[in-house]
């Protein structure tokens, strides 16, 4: 394994873990706002899987340098990463959390219903090519793609009330 490997796989490693910290301050601070979780049976699957693709391409079986176009693919996804963070700010986790007040619609919610979403699908493909593992981004494009039909049908049942905002006088 190179050293531009070992790099970029402890960069994904340290991202992850620091953001499932967030997720969880920030998850934690919601539900004392009044929030409220919904899905949360597909939670663990999702988990599992964004671990097995982490090991995947910690143990892909590579032998190939870093490619250089993939990881600047990478890096501007990480712009995107920290956009989509700092618009939601307080608001992002990693769970479905809903909280009766608007959605937020500025910043890259202004273009995409599903940012995060969009991110996290680039990713699954960008990174396993970084390491040149084409079947690590085939294998769990596939996955992932199953995982947020589930998970964005979840949400945006949850999530219709709130974009159709309150109720109308008298009803």
């Amino acid at each position: 394994m190179t050293l531009g490997a070992v790099l970029f796989l402890g960069f994904i490693i340290l991202q992850r873990l620091s953001e499932l910290v967030i997720a969880k301050r920030n998850t934690a601070r919601l539900l004392a706002r009044g929030a409220y979780e919904v899905g949360a049976a597909h939670y663990p699957v999702m988990v599992a899987m964004h671990s097995a693709w982490i090991a995947c391409l910690v143990f892909g079986g590579y032998d190939e340098a870093v490619s250089l176009f993939w990881l600047f693919l990478f890096a501007l996804l990480q712009i995107l990463r920290v956009w989509i963070l700092a618009t939601l700010g307080p608001r992002w986790t990693t769970r479905v959390i809903v909280l009766e007040e608007p959605l937020v619609v500025r910043g890259p919610f202004r273009y995409l219903s599903h940012p995060n979403y969009t991110l996290v699908v680039a990713e699954i493909i960008v990174a396993p090519m970084v390491l040149g593992l084409v079947w690590v981004a085939v294998l769990f494009t596939l996955l992932n793609a199953a995982m947020l039909w589930v998970r964005i049908g979840v949400e945006n049942a949850a999530l219709s009330g709130l974009r159709q905002g309150p109720p109308a006088a008298g009803r």
